[in-house]
């Protein structure tokens, strides 16, 4: 009975962190038509709004840094309360922000939150998966695409229609009930073993001797920055180089995003049956392949296909190796992930002004075959992220 109950937790709790990751992706995709209206609303320049956007990634960071210090003191479930309950205000805060030192600040809790709460979010997946014994993470993920889809797809019509503060406070409405109820479900990680210096993995960034881990996170970072090259400069690329207008610009990352976003929800399956290394091994060929069709394209409608072949291939990378973080031997799954997170997350957050500025002085079809080459050093790399096949729920590591 104890284990049928056991089992029947950790099902609930799976549903009840894809309802977080539905949540947090539907707050972040929100965020994005709210950018025009602080623009104008605040009227500042696109330089001081980079600034603003830079802020929201340094919070993001920052908190992932921590992260895995707190989930390893008060697990996960704790952890993703605080960061979810306090991060459905993020919003609503930035669009109150007056003046820009004040939206200054609220930029870095918002970005701190989401962040906060990515890596708790994420290390509570490694914990399902643990107990059900099979994958839950792409899936989740696939969840994260989706309220991201409808938090920005949706988001334009409300703000033109009543207005930007009414679009913040719905947005937050809608995303603290879904967290509210989700949190009862959540499920903890089993307690780690006590030692003569206490729990294990209560330092802020204890991993000496643990090098497999950062490599994983190199991985991670591989994979993002291709993931952000798409979103910040497919459109641009399209317009710029391969002469097509805005509006079929436009369907570049709505490609990519919509194949990500489905094959996600496959990816669980296809993890399941042919493991993990298997699946991250196919999945970065097929990435680089589309990377590199895109990059050498000679019209606008084949880097399209191209770029949602990347997506085919992108879509199961991230969390398969956000699984390999969380399940490293010896180390704690806050530990870990808050490594893997924070550097994955680095490529989408500084490598889009790199970019920038190194197609200043070339240009996108270069860089593109040169991230490529990034997907097949992922592919070279794949057997380092073994530590996300699936065993029956093993015993704390010593």
């Amino acid at each position: 009975m104890d284990t049928l109950n056991r089992m029947q937790a950790a099902i609930r709790g799976r549903w009840a962190v894809a309802a977080i990751f539905l949540a947090n992706g539907f707050l972040t995709g929100a965020w994005a038509p709210q950018i025009p209206v602080v623009l104008t609303r605040l009227d500042i320049s696109k330089f001081t709004l980079g600034l603003l956007i830079l802020l929201f990634g340094a919070g993001a960071v920052t908190a992932m840094t921590w992260c895995g210090h707190l989930i390893s003191r008060h697990g996960s479930r704790t952890v993703l309360r605080w960061f979810g309950l306090i991060g459905s205000f993020g919003l609503l805060v930035v669009a109150l922000a007056p003046n820009v030192p004040l939206a200054a600040i609220a930029m870095f809790i918002f970005g701190g939150s989401i962040g906060g709460m990515d890596v708790a979010m994420n290390a509570n997946a490694v914990t399902v998966e643990r107990r059900l014994s099979r994958a839950i993470m792409s899936s989740s993920h696939g969840f994260w695409s989706l309220g991201g889809f409808a938090g920005g797809a949706l988001g334009g019509l409300a703000i033109q229609n009543y207005g930007h503060l009414a679009h913040a406070t719905v947005v937050t409405a809608l995303a603290f009930a879904v967290i509210a109820v989700a949190v009862r479900y959540l499920i903890a990680e089993d307690k780690p073993p006590q030692t003569s210096s206490g729990v294990i993995g209560h330092r802020k960034f204890a991993l000496h001797g643990k090098p497999l881990v950062y490599l994983v996170g190199l991985m991670a970072l591989m994979t993002m920055i291709s993931e952000g090259a798409v979103l910040d400069w497919a459109a641009l690329y399209l317009q710029q180089e391969l002469g097509t207008d805005l509006a079929v610009a436009g369907l570049a990352y709505a490609a990519f995003s919509a194949v990500m976003a489905v094959m996600r929800f496959f990816g669980d399956g296809v993890r399941n049956r042919f493991g993990a290394v298997t699946t991250l091994r196919v999945s970065a060929l097929v990435a680089a392949a589309g990377m590199l069709v895109a990059g050498l394209a000679p019209s606008p409608w084949l880097a399209i296909s191209a770029f949602a072949l990347c997506g085919f291939g992108i879509a199961n990378m991230v969390p398969i190796l956000f699984s390999a973080g969380g399940n490293q031997e010896g180390m704690s799954s806050g530990t870990g992930m808050s490594v893997v997170t924070t550097m994955g997350y680095s490529g989408i957050l500084v490598a889009p002004s790199a970019i920038g500025f190194i197609a200043e002085h070339s240009s996108f079809g270069p860089i593109f075959v040169a991230l490529s080459g990034l997907l097949v050093v992922v592919f070279l790399m794949a057997g380092l992220a073994h530590r996300a096949e699936f065993a029956p729920d093993a015993a704390p590591a010593e």
